[in-house]
């Protein structure tokens, strides 16, 4: 296999090649923000609402854009043509750039742009039909996790709970009400109704969370946006989680308890269902699949 082709700073190069000088700020103080990108068919999907939101993360912790939207658009559709695979995961990283050690920020300093590309590994079929195991854990995160942030500190010591339980995810809780997983977005149906935490400081606003939330109003699934309690979500039908990578995934077991029936519910079958031809189309070049309407 040929080596595998990254962006940095205006060039592609293979990823052995590629260097940042240890002081850039990302390395020095986790003072960036990045996007992950499913690329399916190596069409990029729902790329205006990734570039939306990195927009927002920048805009949040006021480093300028470096490139256009258009700009955005041909780079990352040229990384990914460029790589061996046809589904994708495509990350992009941006940092204030590279400046000496100090908290404030540097002056007529250059972001530094990062960007590579992996193939993208879906749910295996047997945790798609059988589910996956979750555990709980109280969100000691920052205020501001709608930030899209490089600093993760957080996030990686809470998904570490899951790995040690032997676990897929870390469900989190904040003064008794859900809010998200450690690397996801939760949702629980209770009485046939999906339940979506509302958008706030305290949750990353999630693509697939809005797919989620699309599709079902668009499929007759009735669902509420609101805030979501501990017990409520213990007591469950069914509980997902919706990432990227993960897509839509159930939670059979929290804190060795089943959800429900111990299984995957009917409402799983049909949004997993309804998420494939979402997949499907976009690869097949359709731009209502790849880009919201």
């Amino acid at each position: 296999m040929s080596a595998q082709i990254v962006y940095l700073n205006g060039s592609f190069l293979p990823l052995s090649e590629a260097r940042v000088p240890v002081l850039d700020r990302g390395f020095i103080f986790g003072d960036g923000v990045y996007e992950v990108i499913p690329v399916y068919g190596r069409i990029p999907f729902r790329l205006p609402e990734h570039l939306r939101r990195l927009q927002n993360s920048l805009d949040a912790i006021r480093i300028t854009n470096p490139h256009t939207t258009e700009v955005w658009t041909r780079l990352i559709t040229d990384l990914a043509e460029r790589q061996p695979w046809s589904n994708q995961s495509l990350y992009v990283q941006i940092t204030r750039g590279v400046a000496k050690r100090d908290h404030a920020f540097p002056k007529a300093v250059t972001p530094t742009v990062f960007m590579m590309s992996g193939e993208l590994t879906t749910p295996p079929k047997e945790e798609v039909e059988n589910g996956v195991k979750a555990v709980t854990a109280s969100d000691f995160r920052w205020g501001r996790c709608d930030i899209k942030s490089t600093a993760l500190l957080g996030n990686v010591l809470l998904r570490q709970v899951a790995v040690d339980a032997g676990a897929t995810e870390t469900v989190l809780f904040r003064d008794g009400f859900l809010t998200e997983g450690s690397a996801s977005n939760i949702f629980v149906i209770r009485d046939g109704v999906l339940l979506a935490p509302p958008k706030s400081h305290l949750m990353l606003p999630g693509i697939t969370y809005d797919v989620v939330l699309e599709l079902a109003a668009a499929s007759g699934i009735p669902h509420q946006v609101r805030e979501v309690t501990e017990r409520e979500t213990f007591t469950a039908d069914e509980l997902w989680m919706t990432s990227s990578t993960k897509e839509v995934l159930a939670i059979r077991e929290l804190n060795g308890n089943p959800i429900g029936s111990g299984k995957p519910g009917p409402l799983f079958r049909r949004m997993h269902a309804l998420y494939q031809e979402m997949k499907a189309a976009c690869a097949a070049g359709s731009p209502v699949a790849a880009n919201a309407p």
